[in-house]
């Protein structure tokens, strides 16, 4: 994992999937709406996807309104579906929705 800011103080970050990255390790390119805060780095071995030469990386962001950026606003007191609380994240683990990153409790279906 590479956070490219400190995302210590943030209840959730959005995790996306960039499917065509060209590198492993270098920053993924991130044409995305918002603004990138970190990405996956894979190992020096880590296989091509679909095409040669092309790698699945995660990227995490966030948007102009997320709580990081507006605590009042839209997202006070929910999240948006891509969310997950930064604390859970980790090399080869997907991160998590928590009660923290959701602003109130889960709901367990």
């Amino acid at each position: 994992m590479v956070w490219t800011e400190g995302v210590g103080t943030y209840d959730y970050v959005r995790q996306s999937v960039e499917r065509s990255s060209s590198t492993r390790r270098r920053p993924v390119a991130w044409t995305g709406a918002g603004r990138q805060v970190g990405c996956a780095v894979l190992r020096l071995t880590a296989p091509s996807g679909d095409a040669p030469g092309r790698f699945v990386r995660r990227v995490f962001w966030v948007k102009e309104h997320d709580r990081s950026e507006q605590p009042n606003g839209t997202y006070k007191t929910t999240a948006p579906s891509e969310a997950v609380d930064p604390r859970t994240v980790a090399p080869g683990i997907w991160g998590e929705p928590t009660e923290r990153a959701w602003g109130g409790p889960l709901v367990s279906e």
